[in-house]
């Protein structure tokens, strides 16, 4: 079994499709916790709708590009995501491996770890948060450092929808 660590993230009826996200994902993977689910701030389109991100925590036995290509992308397909040139487009659901046990990848489709924990609050502090011991593979820092950075983000908590994501994950036998 490897523990992973999955992103995920919506600006489209972003309640409705990261919970439907959780339940397919649930039918490959064991789904161990999850972070608290953030309100934040379109990275460049102030006119988007707002993001809701999180940061869950898995174990599973499906091999890495198998784990992506075709469980995360096929599930992300499912509801409904459009993928255009533009990354920084509206999305259904958003769903990416940050880490991979203590696998380092760097290849044209994959990068892992994901170099954007190191610059984006959305996925260091809820890594941190359900992973305050990790170390990141490669550079050896601590999760608690790179979180440290962005102790004053403007992320805000969603307490109520955190609670309703974690009875699903706990339903579906997580936590």
């Amino acid at each position: 079994m490897t523990v992973a660590f999955l992103s995920l993230g919506s600006n489209i009826e972003p309640e409705k499709n990261i919970l439907e996200a959780v339940k397919l994902l649930s039918k490959h993977v064991r789904i161990m916790s999850s972070s608290t689910v953030y309100l934040t701030e379109p990275l460049r389109y102030r006119s988007q709708p707002r993001y809701y991100n999180c940061v869950v925590k898995i174990e599973t036995e499906i091999e890495l590009y198998r784990l992506k290509f075709d469980v995360l992308r096929v599930i992300e397909d499912e509801l409904g995501r459009k993928r255009t040139e533009d990354k920084y487009a509206s999305r259904t659901i958003d769903i990416d491996i940050i880490l991979y046990g203590d696998q380092h990848v760097a290849t044209e489709r994959l990068v892992i770890p994901d170099p954007e924990i190191e610059k984006r609050a959305f996925l260091a502090v809820p890594l941190f948060e359900i992973a305050p011991n990790l170390t990141m593979p490669i550079t050896n820092r601590p999760i608690e450092e790179i979180a440290e950075r962005f102790k004053n983000h403007r992320m805000v908590p969603l307490k109520d929808f955190t609670m309703a994501l974690r009875g699903l994950i706990r339903s579906l036998g997580g936590l």
